[in-house]
């Protein structure tokens, strides 16, 4: 590491930066149409990860299980994750030295991690026992505090986000 920074490898993240590509970007319509794909990408992520979560917490469709909810909402959930992602490298390119010191993007990717890891669990183990609760109302407490972890962090990879542009 360099002792002018706490990130490691900075001069990678200056390649990165400095890259055609990345440059181009930058200083092209690519990076608001870029950004605003993201916007989109992550509206719907967020859209359709909430149709879950709020069924997992008994507050919303309740008519419809919640192995259907969950299998149906993520394809969405999915796609517009890995358009997400696309976009968020093709604008983090731009300025990686800076993005990567950002403690609002740093915040952002730990949230994000945070996120998969509670989908994770509840795919592979809340999820097990469905038939047991598919149907019901209110599910078992795994899959509420599933549901609440979620709400939670996907608001705070929301709020994150907002915030890396602002204290670059």
């Amino acid at each position: 590491m360099n002792e002018e920074t706490s990130v490691p490898f900075p001069e990678f993240w200056n390649w990165v930066q400095a890259l055609p590509l990345s440059e181009y970007i930058g200083f092209t319509w690519w990076f608001p149409f870029l950004e605003s794909l993201h916007v989109l990408g992550v509206g719907v992520v967020v859209g359709s990860i909430l149709m879950v979560d709020l069924r997992l917490l008994g507050k919303t469709a309740l008519s419809v299980p919640a192995s259907r909810m969950t299998r149906e909402m993520i394809r969405w959930t999915w796609g517009a994750f890995v358009l997400a992602v696309i976009t968020g490298t093709g604008l983090f390119m731009t300025r990686a030295a800076a993005y990567i010191e950002n403690p609002a993007f740093q915040i952002k990717l730990v949230l994000l991690l945070l996120a998969g890891v509670n989908m994770a669990w509840f795919q592979f183990r809340t999820l097990r026992g469905v038939g047991e609760w598919d149907t019901a109302p209110a599910p078992p407490p795994a899959a509420r505090v599933a549901g609440a972890a979620s709400l939670l962090l996907w608001i705070g990879v929301i709020f994150a986000g907002r915030w890396v542009g602002h204290i670059i």
